[in-house]
């Protein structure tokens, strides 16, 4: 036994990774194409990227960080998140059939059809650098919630979680992270 952890928990916690790393390389064969891999083929059902959103916000921050902050000094991470459907639904009204009917893969795509390269790469920039933070904060509070139970070191937890889920996103596409976050939804 490891950590407060059962062995039984710990296979089932090694089995579920595996099996969501399992299902995202899956979906290797069907992302050949680029408009398969990020777009998945304009296929997925409308439910399916609900729930991938939906997964997207309540992430490790939602359960852990924001709650935290929340008991620890203020509410306003979680009055933010009160904003979250009157952002879903302006999307959905304007800038969801604005993408549709350009057929482009992504919002950058769009940017640069519309202002130049330059929109498009100061856009790009921007985001990667927000994400970088943002998955850097999701993996952290999971290894600081996994470490105690576990034994492992935070490092290695982030190490591990951190190359499954890039690998199965790189072989599996958009398609494997949206089935997986619905998985986890």
């Amino acid at each position: 036994m490891t950590g407060q952890l059962r062995m039984v928990d710990l296979v089932v916690l090694l089995v579920y990774m595996s099996g969501v790393f399992g299902l995202g390389c899956w979906f290797l064969r069907k992302s050949r194409h680029p408009t398969a891999f990020m777009a998945a083929s304009r296929s997925l059902p409308g439910w399916a990227v609900g729930f991938s959103i939906f997964g997207t916000y309540v992430s490790s921050i939602g359960f852990l960080g924001n709650t935290g902050k929340a008991y620890g000094a203020n509410w306003n991470a979680w009055a933010f998140g009160l904003s979250l459907p009157i952002a879903g639904w302006i999307a959905v009204k304007w800038f969801i059939p604005l993408y549709r009917s350009s057929q482009d893969i992504s919002a950058y795509a769009h940017l640069e059809k519309r202002f130049g390269p330059w929109a498009r790469t100061y856009a790009l920039v921007c985001f990667l650098l927000a994400q970088l933070a943002r998955i850097g904060t999701i993996l952290y509070l999971v290894a600081l919630a996994l470490a105690p139970l576990t034994g492992w070191s935070i490092t290695h937890i982030i190490l591990i979680t951190g190359m499954l889920v890039t690998l199965y996103t790189l072989l599996g596409g958009i398609e494997a992270v949206i089935w997986t976050d619905v998985i986890q939804s």
